[in-house]
């Protein structure tokens, strides 16, 4: 009597070989992978067991949540979406129902060496100091720029993140990565949340965010500078986080015909995707922005 793992390894046996039985002999295929055909005929005319029916409906839910996530997730991320559609699926048995489907997360890139020296620049201090955990809405943002390919040129990407959520507030795009492209992403940040009170605002020591204009600009919205130490990617490591989901789950290395594509495809990921609907590890799983939603909630609740 077969144990219950060598059950079920006869019985992938049995399903490789009706998949390829239209090609080759069932009587070649059982010899190579040393099963006797009788068992091979009895399991053809056996029912389908109730586990296996569920199984079956599971593993189509499974590829749902994975395509409407745009390919990305993983089974974590997959069993609380069954949790909040009130289905209950066990963490282990997604991971064994998309193992067996062939399903899978999208692979991120390596993760850059950084480096921790340099000093701080003479424009602003690191006052954030990597502490990136934060206890409200419009208390610390980051910004950073990225670019995108395309067959026309470069795209390039400034956007602006609240901590507290983790959503970005504010982005701008151009084919140019002046102090414009960074002032237009500030500026739809500031007009997006028009805070009431001082943010402080971190960026790394490039020319676009230590410019007489942009600290102009700053001033006039009441936000104060931080900056990361020279060369040093780690201080600013949410915006650089952003940009790594950003190129894994919706770029995922390809070059885009031109930029207007390029813009679609980045306007889809930010606006209907990451800020509404990516769950979010800092926020217990949550969206970003349903995740300020429910501390708006609290507050007003106090």
């Amino acid at each position: 009597m077969y144990s219950g793992v060598l059950c079920r390894r006869v019985k992938e046996r049995y399903r490789f070989i009706k998949s390829r039985s239209s090609r080759y002999p069932v009587r070649v295929l059982c010899r190579t992978l040393d099963v006797h055909p009788s068992g091979y005929y009895d399991w053809l005319k056996s029912p389908v067991s109730k586990r296996e029916r569920e199984d079956q409906q599971l593993a189509q839910k499974i590829k749902q949540f994975w395509i409407e996530s745009g390919g990305f997730h993983g089974y974590r991320t997959i069993y609380m979406d069954f949790r909040d559609a009130n289905q209950y699926c066990g963490r282990d048995r997604i991971l064994r129902l998309m193992q067996k489907e062939g399903i899978r997360a999208q692979q991120g890139y390596n993760t850059p060496r950084g480096y921790y020296g340099g000093k701080t620049d003479i424009v602003a201090d690191n006052a954030l100091n990597r502490e990136f955990n934060v206890e409200h809405p419009n208390q610390w943002w980051v910004t950073d720029i990225t670019y995108i390919k395309t067959h026309e040129g470069f795209l390039f990407l400034a956007v602006v993140m609240d901590l507290f959520a983790r959503n970005i507030v504010g982005w701008s795009m151009s084919d140019r990565m002046t102090e414009d492209l960074a002032m237009q992403a500030i500026t739809a940040a500031y007009w997006r949340r028009k805070p009431q009170q001082q943010v402080s605002l971190h960026s790394d020591q490039g020319s676009q965010y230590s410019s007489r204009q942009f600290r102009k600009l700053l001033d006039a919205y009441n936000i104060k500078a931080s900056m990361s130490r020279r060369g040093n990617c780690h201080d600013n490591a949410v915006a650089e986080s952003f940009f790594s989901n950003l190129k894994k789950e919706k770029i995922r290395r390809r070059i885009y015909p031109n930029r207007a594509e390029a813009k679609q495809a980045v306007f889809h990921y930010i606006e209907m995707v990451y800020n509404p609907t990516r769950r979010h590890t800092k926020n217990e799983r949550v969206s970003p922005n349903n995740f300020e939603r429910e501390y708006f909630k609290r507050v007003e609740g106090v």
